[in-house]
């Protein structure tokens, strides 16, 4: 922690950053809208230097609902700060905050801790409001290059975007982006007593009550904003070539067979892979790049099968060799410009497959992608989608249990095909007899022998719900007759595995098994959320009922995949990280690393009907593949290592992605020898595509 809080800095601080005042009394209130609709509050009530807040979500049946109490000190900066009440899915909350006579003292769901400080200190909450973004960037206004070392570690960096007026009485405000906390940056609007007029860092908007009808050019903001940052990242990042590309000394994973090719030289040209031949290789007569990948192993790229794509997930997933993703339900008209620039070069990501959600109006709606009030506006939709070329429809929790079938049907006419949630009150069999070919979430097929007649999945009880598999008999009558009608009916299973084991297995102040190969190297603010519970663990009964019940999740994909389902690895998350667990779950499910690695390529691509351009590595498809040091075949976890990704023909480096997203690298990259240099080549740049991997750290967290 640097001293830079010197007494001129602190009254500068009380004048310039909070305005507190003794005499001071206000009290504001925020709207929180998500897809054009209000679906929370928060109440910000401060006289003097004490602040009480009242945050309160309740989308698609969950949200965090607490109440936080601060006092602040000089500077603005807290010397306490408690928060009490429930994050997303329920967990309790209670965190708190204190530094005096030189002490901080910390306690929340990720940590705890106590050390020794001279100076005041930034403490960064871990279940906190959008309202602390604005006490952040406060803080951060008076700070040397306006960034900082904060509690309990990591650091902050605010950048100034812009000063406008807002709304319609022409607000001054000023829009800052705040870096550091999580692994997208944060926006916040500030008028000019620094209190907080809007935050809008993703989809969800917090705006000031009277505003509301500002969220949709909010949204547009952050596209904009964010576009600017990823588009500038895709030309730095992106590394094209005006001649063949050959890798050589690789092995290929061949997903048809599950095993490795004996070494090989693989060459590329334009986005496609245009021969494919033993070593030891002819060399050619230097009109080719080169990269010799020291025996590594060349896989096709990997799939997610459950994405909500967003401007940041692109790079994420590039950096863990994902090539492919399906989209499950998106903003439409973000999607739609998503995939155009995608597909144009000028955002980077992955080849996207669009499904359309389709949601029922209730109390417990999803605000994403389509929501009808009657089942004609229900039909309608789905022919919104058809006629945009999605490839399936999204049928989620509160759609009308008697609309299930006219949908699938209307979908069917059109050529799409039907995937989802089990809506609430109606069961995977009578889903699948209504036309369903795939079910997504292995929470929403179990819970039809989980849960009792009249039960409502609209509520977290869908999650929650799932310590009861515990004690379930796989070998049931009700599992039996489901695995039947899946076999009869050739339906599918979109598994998400590991969202379940992050809701399932996720204790507060421990790192989950899911995030163990890769949460540290991450950003502070993102370890420190991944050490949190999201259900409530009352008991020690409690946890060992949940990682019971999660066995027996595994043990029912393994019955699945015995049973010839189609398992469909899919994440419902974003980072990329994420499939590489999925994967390894399904190892510790009892696949082979070879049939894990094969559906999340080869078999994921066949589903889709894009096997003759995607999916393995073979003169004429695509080139989409990422190298790694390891054998995936015997440790699935070598995926974790990836040294160069290649999509359509264009080379990303990991590392060079994940330095710029704030990410400790994984792997050093390889080496590109241009056409015309010589052998011992030791200099160039990553612009020019000459050569890679120089003037890096020596660290790379190899």
């Amino acid at each position: 922690m640097r001293p830079w809080l010197t007494p001129f800095v602190l009254a500068a601080l009380m004048i310039s950053c909070l305005g507190v005042s003794p005499v001071r009394a206000d009290s504001i209130r925020y709207a929180v809208i998500a897809n054009g609709e209000r679906v929370g509050h928060l109440v910000v009530d401060q006289v003097g230097s004490t602040v009480d807040i009242d945050y309160h979500v309740d989308n698609n049946g969950r949200g965090p609902k607490h109440k936080e109490h601060v006092v602040l000190g000089l500077g603005g900066v807290p010397k306490l700060w408690t928060i009490e009440g429930v994050s997303l899915f329920g967990a309790r909350v209670d965190e708190r905050f204190e530094q005096g006579d030189g002490v901080l003292r910390w306690r929340s769901q990720a940590d705890s801790g106590e050390r020794p400080a001279a100076t005041p200190s930034l403490y960064v909450a871990n279940d906190d409001s959008p309202w602390s973004l604005a006490l952040y960037a406060n803080v951060l206004k008076a700070a040397p290059e306006q960034s900082l070392e904060v509690t309990p570690g990591g650091r902050l960096t605010l950048t100034t975007v812009r000063s406008q007026t807002f709304g319609p009485d022409a607000l001054p405000v000023t829009i800052y982006r705040l870096t550091g906390l999580e692994l997208q940056p944060g926006y916040v609007m500030l008028d000019q007593a620094g209190q907080l007029v809007a935050e809008f860092s993703g989809g969800q908007v917090t705006v000031r009550e009277g505003l509301e009808a500002a969220a949709p050019e909010l949204l547009q903001m952050t596209a904009a904003l964010e576009g600017e940052r990823i588009h500038a990242l895709q030309a730095q990042l992106a590394h094209t070539f005006d001649a063949p590309v050959r890798i050589r000394n690789v092995r290929i994973f061949q997903p048809q067979t599950g095993r490795l090719s004996p070494l090989s030289s693989v060459t590329v040209f334009g986005d496609r892979i245009t021969a494919i031949v033993p070593e030891p290789d002819t060399p050619t007569a230097g009109g080719d790049y080169e990269i010799d990948g020291q025996g590594g192993t060349l896989s096709p790229g990997l799939h997610d099968m459950h994405s909500h794509s967003t401007l940041q997930t692109g790079l994420f997933y590039l950096g863990a060799g994902v090539t492919s993703i399906r989209d499950m339900g998106n903003g439409n008209s973000f999607l739609l410009n998503l995939t155009r620039d995608i597909d144009q070069g000028v955002a980077p990501g992955p080849r996207i497959v669009r499904d359309g959600m389709l949601e029922g109006r209730s109390p417990y709606s999803v605000r994403t992608g389509l929501l009808a009030d009657t089942l004609d506006e229900a039909l309608e939709d789905v022919r919104w989608y058809g006629q945009r070329g999605y490839r399936q429809i999204k049928i989620y929790n509160s759609l009308h249990p008697d609309w299930v079938a006219p949908v699938a049907q209307e979908a069917h006419r059109l050529g799409m095909g039907v995937t989802g949630h089990v809506p609430a009150f109606v069961t995977p069999d009578q889903a699948i007899e209504a036309g369903y070919g795939e079910i997504a979430h292995i929470n929403q097929l179990m819970l039809g022998w989980l849960l009792q007649p009249g039960e409502d999945s609209r509520t977290t009880l869908r999650l929650t719900g799932m310590a009861r598999a515990a004690d379930l008999d796989l070998s049931s009558l009700p599992v039996r007759r489901t695995i039947a009608l899946m076999q009869e009916k050739g339906v599918a299973l979109d598994t998400t595995a590991v969202a379940l084991e992050v809701l399932m297995l996720s204790r507060a102040g421990e790192v989950p098994p899911s995030a163990v190969g890769y949460v540290d190297h991450m950003p502070i603010g993102y370890q420190r959320y991944r050490r949190r519970s999201f259900v409530d663990i009352e008991s020690p009964a409690v946890d060992q009922t949940y990682k019971a019940a999660f066995q027996k999740l595994l043990d029912t994909l393994k019955l699945l995949h015995d049973s010839g389902v189609q398992l469909l690895p899919g994440t419902d998350a974003g980072t990329g990280f994420t499939v590489h667990r999925e994967l390894e779950l399904y190892v510790k499910a009892g696949l082979t690393p070879a049939e894990a690695l094969s559906l999340g390529t080869l078999r994921a691509e066949q589903y889709l009907g894009r096997d003759q351009s995607l999916g393995s590595i073979e003169r004429g498809k695509l080139a989409d593949f990422f190298l790694v040091p390891g054998d995936p075949t015997q440790d699935i976890g070598a995926i974790r290592e990836i040294r160069m990704v290649m999509k359509g023909g264009v080379i990303y480096f990991p590392s060079e992605i994940h330095q710029a997203l704030g990410i400790r690298p994984f792997a050093d990259p390889v080496v590109i020898r241009p056409p015309t240099a010589p052998e011992d080549v030791s200099t160039g740049t990553a612009g020019d595509s000459f050569l890679f991997g120089e003037g890096m750290d020596d660290d790379h967290g190899h």
